[in-house]
């Protein structure tokens, strides 16, 4: 009984098809209080204004560093194949008011 307590259970993951298709976004802001990370994922669109966040992740700070270096090894693993991921400039820089730059605007 012991080994079987040692053995990890194998976690089973349920996609439904509506969540499956995914939500294309091209921008995220992330924010922070002492007990989470907040994580909104956007789309930014020509002529869309405001911006629409198609959804909202909400984690613990350990869970949220999990995800750091996941990404990061991910990122790794994807340059490894293709390439050096070489980021872009923004447009525009951002506004007075705190506004985020829109890419699509020249």
């Amino acid at each position: 009984m012991a080994q079987n307590q040692n053995q990890q259970q194998e976690l089973k993951i349920e996609l439904s098809p509506e969540v499956a298709k995914g939500n294309y976004c091209n921008l995220a802001m992330i924010a922070h209080g002492p007990n989470e990370f907040f994580m909104d994922f956007i789309t930014v669109a020509p002529n869309m204004n405001p911006a629409r966040v198609q959804t909202r992740v909400i984690m613990t700070p350990e869970n949220a560093k999990q995800l750091l270096h996941a990404l990061a090894e991910n990122v790794q693993r994807y340059e490894n194949t293709f390439g050096e991921i070489k980021p872009r400039q923004p447009k525009q820089a951002p506004n007075q008011n705190g506004g985020i730059p829109n890419p699509f605007m020249a």
